[in-house]
């Protein structure tokens, strides 16, 4: 992936939410707002406690979207009424996910410190015991109004 710019990694760094993009099986786009942050090319969501559909977190529709099509893609935005303030970062990849047990544990856990030093909403939500959503960055679209 090319290198993000100075004002996309301000977009992402900045950004307190983002919308992610999965594919269902019939093809039909799936949008999900997500907390998320990103570190050396890589974007990392939780499957927090808010509540769900469904109780365990591995059956939600865009873990099994995942799991069937790995490709996504993630849009984060500014809005402005100021239109000359608009933005948006939009990144392509391939999502899997890392648990908190196996093989990558230690990229679990420094996901999930990264999550809470981000959002203090965390601190009471046991991440550590989660899946938490991978997405392997590998293209980056931008645009802004000046």
């Amino acid at each position: 992936m090319t290198p993000l710019s100075g004002r996309e990694l301000d977009l992402i760094n900045e950004a307190r939410r983002a919308v992610l993009a999965t594919l269902a099986r019939d093809g039909t786009p799936r949008l999900v707002p997500i907390a998320f942050v990103f570190a050396d090319g890589v974007l990392y969501t939780p499957i927090d406690e808010k509540p769900k559909t469904v109780a365990d977190p591995r059956d939600l529709a865009r873990v099994h979207d995942i799991e069937q099509r790995p490709d996504v893609s993630v849009l984060v935005d500014e809005w402005d009424e100021d239109w000359t303030r608009l933005g948006w970062l939009r990144l392509h990849g391939n999502a899997r996910l890392i648990e908190p047990r196996g093989g990558s544990v230690p990229e679990h856990a420094n996901a999930v410190s990264l999550l809470r030093a981000k959002y203090l909403q965390y601190a009471s939500h046991a991440l550590e015991t989660r899946p938490i959503i991978r997405v392997d960055v590998q293209h980056a679209t931008s645009w802004f109004a000046t």
